[in-house]
């Protein structure tokens, strides 16, 4: 009887082990990513990065006439405007010049729009998963505000991902051939700032980036998914065929996404540009410090820049560029977002991420 009562216990205690191997196996199989997952990610990556090279390229000279704008030395002013600015730049430095610093840009557009799109398609599916646990509804859909908070996880994380790129792009950008000193290309750029002043400098004007990074990117996406599925519901004006939207309507709402999204973050931008000129002893011959022509470009943080900036320019001075900006942001998100689209419709991998 006794060996009876082991050799059960010994079989009970051999099938917990194999049930609990089972179980283990079976939350390996779901933790670990499948090939079909995997090929997902790196399509969306591949349409991210597609989105914002085309994008960026549509708008170049547009683009470099802003940050122009936007560190101009007021005592030395070259650019007085969108049209007289584009002419000036094509006549002193040909077609070349309008598209000056767009190769570096691209280099870190393509993957700051892949971690982007990336990111936020990962972190609406986070919030998502969260919010419908927190409310207890499986069939409840994104609100504008997470959709806000999920598009202000992804700028974070792909501008802090590209910053470097995008401090040497803007050095790049406001050199002219008469410039005291050149940057030869992004690498000799790096390279130099490095070397002069140290890896910190390449992080220079991170801090409003950050602050400004949360509502540019997080407006863009919850206006535009908002506007996406508002016509989707309400169908106004026949503007939805079968549940979907057309390529111009999609552009107009990129359009109307981006120009809320510039608006309101863009007097950071201009502080940014900015203080990613501090610490190159050429700087002085093209942005002013402390109201001098020739004054040596210090601020010792954002809220100095502000400081400066409006005490020797005037408030006016934090829209710098805004016009050329307002024209070229309208269609570089439109670009953006209807290339994303497109690509992953040929690629064949599921957009749509509230469902």
């Amino acid at each position: 009887m006794a060996s009876e009562d082991v050799k059960a216990a010994r079989d009970s205690a051999v099938e917990k082990i194999v049930n609990l191997a089972e179980e283990a196996k079976l939350a390996r199989e779901e933790i670990k990513p499948t090939s079909h997952a995997v090929l997902s990610i790196c399509k969306s990556l591949v349409a991210g990065g597609v989105a914002g090279g085309v994008s960026r390229t549509a708008v170049a000279p547009l683009e470099r006439l802003k940050i122009l704008l936007q560190v101009q030395n007021p005592h030395n002013i070259k650019y007085n405007g969108t049209i007289q600015g584009l002419k000036y730049i094509w006549r002193t430095e040909g077609f070349k010049g309008l598209f000056k610093g767009n190769g570096t840009n691209c280099a870190r557009i393509v993957p700051n729009s892949a971690v982007k799109f990336f990111s936020y398609e990962q972190a609406s599916k986070g919030i998502l998963y969260l919010y419908r646990q927190q409310t207890g509804n499986e069939d409840a859909q994104l609100t504008p505000l997470l959709r806000l908070g999920a598009g202000a996880c992804a700028g974070i994380i792909a501008m802090s991902a590209t910053y470097p790129m995008d401090m040497v792009r803007g050095r790049l950008t406001v050199q002219t051939e008469n410039s005291p000193y050149q940057y030869r290309g992004m690498f000799h750029a790096l390279s130099t700032v490095l070397r002069e002043e140290g890896p910190r400098a390449l992080y220079k004007g991170w801090t409003p980036s950050v602050i400004g990074v949360i509502p540019y990117v997080g407006l863009n996406f919850a206006v535009y998914e908002s506007l996406k599925d508002w016509l989707v519901k309400t169908k106004p004006f026949g503007l939805v065929d079968n549940a979907e939207l057309g390529v111009v309507t999609r552009l107009a709402c990129g359009a109307a996404a981006g120009t809320v999204g510039q608006t309101v973050a863009y007097p950071l931008d201009v502080i940014r540009r900015r203080m990613q000129m501090v610490g190159w002893s050429h700087a002085a011959s093209i942005v002013t410090g402390d109201g001098r022509s020739k004054a040596p470009l210090e601020y010792t943080g954002m809220i100095d820049a502000f400081r400066k900036t409006v005490k020797y320019e005037g408030v006016r001075a934090l829209y710098k560029g805004l016009v050329p900006n307002s024209v070229k942001v309208v269609p570089s998100i439109s670009i953006a977002f209807v290339a994303y689209e497109q690509v992953k419709d040929l690629l064949g991998v599921e957009i749509r991420i509230s469902d």
